[in-house]
């Protein structure tokens, strides 16, 4: 696979001739196409939706000189580098890009798969909706050659089972649900995923509950999906029918407004992908966030391109997912992804 670049004149040149998008596609080698937009100006002579046939991560760069009209058209590409910086809630820097590059290149599939979710995902939809479209395309991805050359490499290992998972306390109207498979830092299996659905049902249904705290024991609130786990599933179609019947993500959006998630240490996939539908997300000073699953030949399953995108935009999730990059908490909190940083020992 290989990284192609255009100007805005070459651009143009394509998007007037519809077949030509093939050439500049995932199917094509081209699974990363650079659109250099910095000297663009004037109206942009066609409309933002005729960018979305390009099956292929596309990058627009901009900068101060680009137009207004192109800068909108920007917007309409998967990630948007600015090399001036010009807005931090809806751009990155330049910094980043050689790192996206090659994560992309190293698993075109997963990350092409990763951006045209992104890219056909609404506010408009139901969040179950989004959830749907999410868990199909994971599924898919849990069949091809990237995410089967990873698992065939990486040999999963037996560990005893955790007795209990999630640890449930009750104090009047408040339910604190705590992860508690602390010795892998919480990470996320099927067992803890079916403690934590049975928590969320019993908050959904217990009106009384009026507020539902959410931690992870030990040094990690969670380091996302058990990876020993990944891909154990007898078939991707029966994995994707029992993640939508046993969502923790779905009843996590219906608990939005009674919801603090207390985030500390890890916060991988999983880790931060639920927290994210939360109305109120409070991070320790050593929080670290990132979505790791390009790597593994994936896109975030646990709901992460329903929820991150609407705490952060589109744009910045793309980048966070494709680049694989690691984040602090006060960039968490720039960025809205975490609403306050505070001792994890703050009542």
């Amino acid at each position: 696979m290989r990284q192609l670049e255009l100007d805005a004149t070459q651009f143009v040149e394509v998007l007037r001739d519809p077949p030509a998008k093939e050439r500049y596609s995932a199917a094509n080698d081209a699974a990363l196409v650079v659109v250099d937009l910095r000297d663009a100006t004037g109206q942009a002579p066609f409309a933002v939706s005729d960018v979305n046939g390009f099956v292929c991560v596309l990058v627009a760069r901009t900068s101060k000189r680009t137009s207004a009209a192109w800068s909108a058209l920007a917007q309409a590409c998967d990630v948007v580098v600015d090399g001036d910086v010009r807005d931090e809630r809806v751009t990155v820097s330049d910094v980043g890009l050689g790192v996206l590059r090659e994560r992309v290149l190293a698993a075109p599939l997963a990350a092409t798969a990763l951006a045209l979710l992104l890219r056909g995902g609404s506010t408009e939809r139901s969040i179950e909706q989004d959830l749907i479209a999410e868990s199909a395309v994971y599924s898919l991805l849990q069949t091809g050659p990237e995410f089967l050359a990873w698992r065939s490499s990486t040999e999963p290992r037996t560990r005893p089972d955790d007795a209990t998972p999630i640890n449930l306390h009750r104090d009047n109207n408040t339910l604190t649900i705590t992860l508690s498979r602390p010795s892998v830092h919480n990470a996320f299996n099927t067992a803890m995923r079916d403690g934590l659905t049975e928590a969320l049902q019993l908050a959904v249904v217990d009106n009384t509950i009026t507020r539902v705290d959410l931690r992870g024991a030990g040094p990690s609130f969670s380091s996302g999906g058990d990876l020993d786990e990944f891909g154990t599933f007898p078939d991707a179609t029966t994995a994707h029918v029992i993640r939508l019947a046993r969502s923790p993500a779905r009843l996590m959006a219906l608990l939005a407004a009674r919801t603090t998630v207390h985030l500390h240490g890890s916060c991988m996939g999983a880790g931060i992908e639920l927290p994210a539908f939360a109305s109120r997300v409070i991070a320790a000073p050593d929080t670290r966030i990132a979505l790791p699953e390009i790597r593994y030949g994936l896109i975030p399953g646990a709901g992460g391109t329903v929820s991150v995108p609407r705490r952060i935009g589109r744009h910045r999730t793309a980048y966070l997912a494709l680049s694989g990059a690691v984040i602090d908490a006060p960039t968490a909190l720039a960025w809205g992804l975490v609403d306050e940083i505070a001792s994890p020992d703050r009542p």
